[in-house]
């Protein structure tokens, strides 16, 4: 494994982000200032002589709220305000918001805590996967098919400046699952993707450039997510590999965050009978993975936080409160949105008065989410300033990081007969097909760029409900031109159980090709797609669906950009990981 020093001697940094480095170097600053100085842990140590069991144990529990408009009359702000105020949470986790109510209502929480509050966000697409106005990135398996260290480091720098700029400390990312499962409804294109070396150069890059901007990253979902075609947040998925794999495959990035010095590592609700004997014991719940496995043999010394708990992978098989007390005794340091905080709080103060927790263990855990918040300088100002949002959010630079790693991302797997790119003349019919019901529109902005470039054009609409009568409806118009351009949309999101394409959309395609058209396909998700319709003419793979990849993709049909992305996963029977056509650019006739 290149160590991270090797690693980062050889990023250069563009002169565009000559700002951006400036911030970080401004953070890095910050934090070797409150980086577990004397007096920091005399602050710590303070505290805790100070602090009830009750608040103890308040510091270990994490709470949802979302960065949108209340009154202070609304129900759900006086229960967020009491939990605060009340039952001393030690953090809360956004939830999707507005940039001025996101850091007003942050800094409203900070006022009512008495120890500042760690306020985290799963921002694994950058801030603006939960806060509008800030910079969204694609997610890591884009990063994987341009392999490039150097965006998933500006990527981390940028998601911290617009992060803290907000008043989150935390995000929970990079995800450095190892994706070996073709059929996983739940990592997919959140993995960097299946070659564990490139997942942990990829996060590597990621964590060093969050931390870097002055905020906190977290590894997840250890012991490793990437191999199952089960959802953890609605079952408990069983990882069956032996020891032997899991230490070559699902191991080695985590092993590789915890040498970057990642400053917290997240569990995962899975059994993993190689490293737990236990059945059904999930590895948030086991002391073997996360006490003796991460801590003692790996060498991890940051904070180890729980995925939810609400989540049915621990909520179909254990009480709310024994659930938080087993992830207590494993050696877990911060307990995720349990289902009821008051009643989690309550059973762990009763156990830690009869014995069955110990004290020392919660303060164990308490010392170092202390640590954490000295290090970020919260215990100096928790605060935010609204005025600078307008300054730091989505600025013109971070949004050219952005879509150049959208465009670096593009992958041109198939291209029979160098059909691509189009030529002007052509007249594509062009289908947006969602599997996802209710998002009719889904392929609006593609369609639209495509009609603009190519003006003879027809567009087609089905999502998830459309029926067969509207699939017929689309075949009739296909078939009376010769070249189809079908545009896929298939969303990854908790719950859902597949990310794959809806059966019924996957025959039609595979019919336009019986019918002997030519067909064009663009996934706009998952790269596995190509798996169900193998005989398609070109196949281009843009990871996520965003009115970025939708005009870009466009582009790169028409030739208007250079494609050289390279599939980090490999295709089964089709193509192998590395495999990617290189597509130039049409340079125009002056």
């Amino acid at each position: 494994m290149r160590s991270g020093r090797k690693i980062f001697r050889r990023l250069i940094i563009p002169t565009i982000l000559v700002g951006i480095m400036a911030g970080c170097a401004q953070r890095i600053e910050l934090r070797e200032q409150a980086a577990g100085t004397a007096g920091d842990r005399q602050w710590v140590e303070k505290i805790i002589r100070k602090m009830t069991l009750e608040e103890k144990i308040g510091q270990l529990v994490v709470a949802r709220y979302s960065g949108e408009f209340l009154n202070f009359d609304s129900p759900r702000l006086k229960n967020l305000e009491e939990l605060v105020r009340k039952y001393h949470l030690g953090g809360l986790i956004l939830f999707g918001g507005e940039p001025l109510e996101t850091a007003y209502f942050t800094n409203h929480f900070q006022k009512l805590a008495r120890i500042p509050l760690l306020i985290a966000s799963d921002l694994e697409r950058g801030a603006g996967n939960q806060v509008t106005g800030a910079t969204l990135f694609p997610p890591l398996m884009a990063l994987g098919a341009a392999d490039s260290e150097e965006l998933a480091y500006e990527m981390g720098c940028i998601t911290a400046i617009e992060g803290r700029a907000l008043g989150i400390h935390m995000t929970y990312a990079p995800v450095v699952d190892v994706n070996v499962n073709p059929d996983n409804p739940i990592i997919n294109t959140r993995s960097v993707g299946e070659d564990p070396e490139q997942v942990a150069r990829i996060a590597r890059a990621f964590i060093k450039g969050c931390q870097t901007g002055g905020m906190m990253a977290t590894a997840k979902h250890f012991p490793g997510h990437g191999d199952t075609d089960q959802d953890s947040h609605s079952l408990l998925p069983v990882i069956r590999a032996d020891l032997d794999r899991l230490r070559r495959v699902e191991l080695p990035p985590f092993q590789a965050a915890v040498e970057a010095g990642v400053d917290a590592i997240m569990t995962a609700h899975l059994y993993v009978p190689a490293l737990e004997p236990e059945e059904g014991l999930p590895a948030t719940l086991s002391r073997r993975i996360i006490t003796d496995l991460l801590r003692n043999e790996m060498g991890f010394k940051g904070l180890v936080v729980t995925d939810a708990l609400e989540m049915r992978g621990i909520t179909n098989y254990f009480s709310d409160g024994e659930a938080a007390l087993r992830a207590l005794q494993a050696g877990v340091d911060l307990l995720l949105l349990p289902l009821d905080p008051v009643k989690v709080i309550e059973y762990l103060r009763r156990a830690v008065i009869s014995g069955e927790l110990p004290l020392s263990r919660v303060e164990e855990s308490l010392r170092r989410v202390l640590l954490a918040k000295t290090r970020l300088g919260l215990h100096k100002n928790r605060y935010v300033s609204l005025d600078r949002l307008p300054l730091v959010l989505g600025k013109q630079e971070f949004r050219e990081t952005a879509r150049k790693a959208f465009a670096s991302a593009l992958t041109l797997v198939k291209n029979e007969n160098s059909l691509l790119p189009l030529r002007k003349n052509q007249k594509p019919v062009i289908l947006s097909l969602s599997s996802d019901p209710g998002d009719y529109y889904a392929g609006r902005r593609f369609v639209s760029e495509m009609l603009s470039r190519f003006p003879g054009a027809r567009a087609f609409y089905a999502d998830g409900d459309s029926g067969s009568e509207k699939l017929e409806e689309a075949f009739e118009e296909a078939v009376r031109g010769e070249l189809v351009v079908a545009a896929l949309f298939s969303s990854l999101r908790s719950g859902k159980g597949s990310v794959d394409l809806e059966p019924r959309q996957a025959e039609f395609i595979n019919r336009l090709k019986q019918a002997g058209l030519t067909v064009v396909t663009v996934s706009f998700g998952s790269p596995y797609f190509l798996r169900h319709f193998p005989e398609v003419d070109a196949y281009l793979c843009a990871y996520r669906n965003t009115p970025e990849t939708q005009e870009l993709a466009a582009m790169a049909l028409s030739g208007e950009i250079r494609v050289a992305g390279k599939l980090p996963v490999s295709l089964p029977g089709l193509f192998p990981r590395g495999h990617g056509i290189i597509l130039e650019k049409i340079e125009e006739a002056k």
